[in-house]
């Protein structure tokens, strides 16, 4: 579908206005009435157009960003572009879908991370946290684990909550990845007690860290003994 102009996609995205997955969207923060799955079936449709992501994303519409970052071709966006979109992305899954599936694709996420984490922006701080645990998941040479487990142990307690989450991910992550860190960073999780009472549906694995790091360590023994 080359060729497609914004005012096209823009009625494309009015007509799949659906105002039960508004209400379900918005009490997540998210400010737009697309179901997901029909956003993703029209980028699949729509394929890789870098120039209609740019435009769908400077209409500063959830639906048309969300849209944008699916049909991006992520590693076309220059350092400051990507440091402007994160910037302009405000609503939880914006933010998400930029860092997941733009700028950890991006030649630049190294640079943003260090630049990301020493942010003031607590939403921006914690986009620097959110790439920092995936660098401790899958290239974790030359991080400082025993730093970030300090800076952690001092500010997540009292971090604004999209931050504590990302700083929350992190020290699990650490644990689940690394055994030497293991003790320490449960130990964090049991004193700080961040999460330890939030919901958790049957069947899926709480947030609260020291569960969470024992769970998904006993998954992968698991996996290991099969």
């Amino acid at each position: 579908m080359a060729g497609t102009t914004v005012a096209e996609v823009m009625a494309e995205l009015a007509a799949l206005e659906d105002p039960k997955a508004r209400e379900v969207n918005e009490r997540h923060g998210d400010d737009h009435g697309v179901n997901l799955s029909k956003l993703r079936a029209l980028a699949k449709r729509l394929k890789t157009q870098q120039d209609l992501a740019r435009d769908l994303w400077a209409t500063d519409d959830t639906a048309a960003k969300l849209l944008a970052l699916l049909i991006c071709r992520p590693r076309a966006f220059d350092r400051d572009e990507l440091d402007a979109m994160l910037r302009a992305a405000r609503t939880p899954k914006v933010h998400d879908w930029l860092v997941n599936y733009v700028v950890k694709k991006s030649p630049h996420a190294e640079e943003l991370r260090v630049a990301w984490l020493a942010d003031a922006d607590p939403v921006v701080a914690s986009a620097g946290w959110a790439l920092t645990t995936e660098r401790v998941a899958k290239k974790p040479e030359g991080l400082d684990l025993d730093g970030l487990l300090d800076v952690i142990e001092a500010g997540m307690k009292d971090a604004p909550d999209r931050l504590q989450w990302a700083m929350n991910h992190c020290l699990a992550q650490i644990g689940i990845e690394h055994p030497d860190r293991r003790a320490r960073a449960i130990a964090i999780g049991e004193r700080l007690k961040v999460l330890k009472d939030y919901p958790t549906s049957p069947g899926c694995t709480s947030p609260y860290a020291p569960v969470w790091i024992e769970e998904m360590v006993r998954r992968k023994e698991a996996g290991t003994a099969v």
